[in-house]
């Protein structure tokens, strides 16, 4: 096979998926009869080939997807008119702590916050997809360690923990992850009590595969 039919079917790969593509699938989509190397390059050219259009080629976490662009989700919102997910400032917090100091404990989060955390904001995080627990810390009690997950990363666009704004404090929760590129699509948010309800809400988006149209990813930036 040559290179440009190479590049179509994987485009047409690309397109089709649900899910962000990684390389070693890549790979079983050849026969193994490209290298990375050579895959890198067809990725590149496909970029650039979709430079200028509504849908761009993006390289996230768990591999390379097609996504519509931040400009167009004013029209797209026209035909999913539904209401962004909302998450209280508690757990955008957590959310960062979890994000910027992981591995963390339960109780390193309420030392950072210097609140008690209610378990079920994390749970809301965990069935979210966005953090599990890692490991457990070698002292009374063995406590568990809390990281994030691709999933996280996919949600938000980004490739590598690396990409996220620079956060000098908790509270610039909503401030870092507005700054992310904004989402194409936003799916409801489960409803879970907080420890404090009277603390104002903050909205929290994500970016999806804009070439889905029956079932979203499985999060604030593209």
């Amino acid at each position: 096979m040559n290179l440009v039919d190479a590049k179509r079917v994987l485009e047409t790969a690309l397109i089709c998926t649900q899910q962000p593509m990684p390389l070693r699938d890549m790979r079983s989509l050849f026969g193994d009869a490209l290298g990375v190397d050579t895959l890198k390059t067809l990725l590149d050219d496909l970029r650039d080939d979709w430079a200028g259009k509504g849908v761009e080629l993006v390289h996230v976490a768990s591999g390379w997807r097609f996504q519509s662009r931040p400009e167009m989700r004013e029209f797209l919102d026209r035909l999913h008119p539904e209401k962004p997910p909302r998450y209280t400032r508690a757990t955008l917090e957590t959310l960062a702590i979890i994000a910027y100091r992981q591995p963390v404990t339960r109780g390193d989060m309420e030392d950072i916050r210097g609140v008690t955390i209610n378990s079920l904001l994390i749970k809301q995080l965990e069935d979210r997809g966005w953090v599990e627990v890692i490991g457990h810390r070698e002292a009374p009690g063995r406590p568990g360690l809390y990281a994030t997950t691709k999933q996280f990363l996919d949600d938000l666009g980004l490739a590598s923990l690396d990409q996220l704004p620079m956060l000098d404090s908790p509270h610039q929760t909503s401030q870092a992850f507005e700054s992310l590129v904004p989402p194409e699509e936003e799916l409801p948010a489960p409803q879970v009590p907080e420890a404090n309800p009277d603390e104002p809400e903050l909205q929290m988006e994500m970016p999806i595969n804009a070439l889905e149209t029956d079932a979203p990813p499985s999060l604030d930036g593209t």
